[in-house]
């Protein structure tokens, strides 16, 4: 049972930051495309599509991140002084963009927290995209213990990887605008999402051609026998993926191009998956290395398993009350 343990932990993790990706990223892609909007109407309707359901989407991060710390302390005292910069970057960044969200409609100007919307949306999001290539080039360990420099993340797969998950997070908010509004903003929105569409898939590829060549052991876990004849189903089913999406974007569908946006995040993290588990801090920790003594993991999980079923309760309940969509017009409260 102990052997199992940080597993079952970091499948916890794992769905966290999976549901925060998707739940949290429309938000932050709504923000992103802000800019696009006419006039203060389209703005407000963009807004009001997820007034109910941004601030509850940011309790899948304090789970990550409070599971990290509990479940697996080496872990974490190595990532946060590797990474503390984007990561209090991304932090700050949130604390603007959630101001900003409530104050702009109670405020007689709009101008300054629209801007502070956006910033906020934009740099949170290569905040956490520089934070995810910062994982997947690796972090120095010397004796379990960081051993790099404060800027070793700053790198240009880093800020690459910066830029894809603006691409990603605004195709998310573009899908979720064509879902849930009516109105010249979901026919903005739809033809936005062709275009991003196209520049996340162009990510996509960049980013999977340059890991294999720029690490070993990712080139190894996926191109070695009898490994490629398992995992080439992975590219063959997201480019599937994404012939789908164009479609039904074409075919001015609602609620399937936003499922298979999602998809296509799925299909990302199962690859970072393949290409770094069992490393939790790659390329030299692993779950088992950094986890936290059997009883302390017990523990905390028994509370987790407890309390998630209640979260996510809550939060399908919350979705399926404002179900529908926001029409041009429609009054904030």
């Amino acid at each position: 049972m102990e052997w199992y343990l940080p597993l079952i932990w970091a499948a916890v993790i794992g769905t966290a930051v999976v549901m925060y990706v998707i739940m949290d990223g429309f938000d932050l892609g709504i923000g992103i495309l802000f800019p696009s909007a006419r006039n203060e109407s389209e703005r407000d309707q963009m807004t009001r599509s997820i007034a109910p359901y941004w601030d509850g989407n940011e309790t899948w991060l304090v789970l990550g991140g409070a599971g990290l710390f509990v479940a697996f302390p080496k872990a974490y005292a190595v990532i946060m002084p590797a990474l503390y910069l984007p990561v209090i970057v991304m932090l700050i960044a949130l604390v603007f963009r959630g101001i900003a969200f409530e104050f702009r409609h109670v405020s007689y100007s709009k101008t300054g927290w629209n801007v502070a919307f956006v910033v906020g949306s934009t740099v949170a999001t290569v905040a956490q995209g520089v934070i995810l290539g910062g994982l997947i080039q690796g972090i120095a360990v010397r004796d379990g213990a960081f051993s790099g420099g404060p800027f070793d993340w700053a790198t240009s797969f880093a800020f690459l990887c910066g830029l894809s998950l603006v691409a990603g997070y605004a195709l998310l908010g573009a899908t979720w605008l064509t879902m849930k509004t009516e109105g010249p903003v979901a026919e903005r929105a739809r033809g936005q999402a062709k275009i991003l569409l196209m520049a996340v898939l162009v990510f996509m590829a960049v980013v999977s051609l340059w890991t294999p060549l720029t690490q070993p052991r990712i080139a190894e876990r996926w191109f070695t026998l009898p490994n490629f004849y398992f995992l080439w189903p992975v590219p063959l089913v997201t480019a599937l993926v994404a012939y789908y999406a164009w479609r039904w974007i074409e075919d001015e569908r609602e609620v399937p191009p936003f499922l298979a946006t999602i998809a296509l995040f799925l299909l990302g993290f199962l690859g970072l998956v393949i290409s770094n588990f069992p490393y939790l801090v790659p390329p030299s920790l692993t779950v088992w290395d950094t986890a936290a003594a059997p009883a302390s993991q017990i523990f905390m999980l028994l509370g987790t398993l407890l309390l998630l079923p209640i979260v996510l309760g809550y939060i399908g309940f919350i979705y399926w009350l404002f179900r529908g969509k926001v029409r041009e017009g429609e009054s904030y409260h």
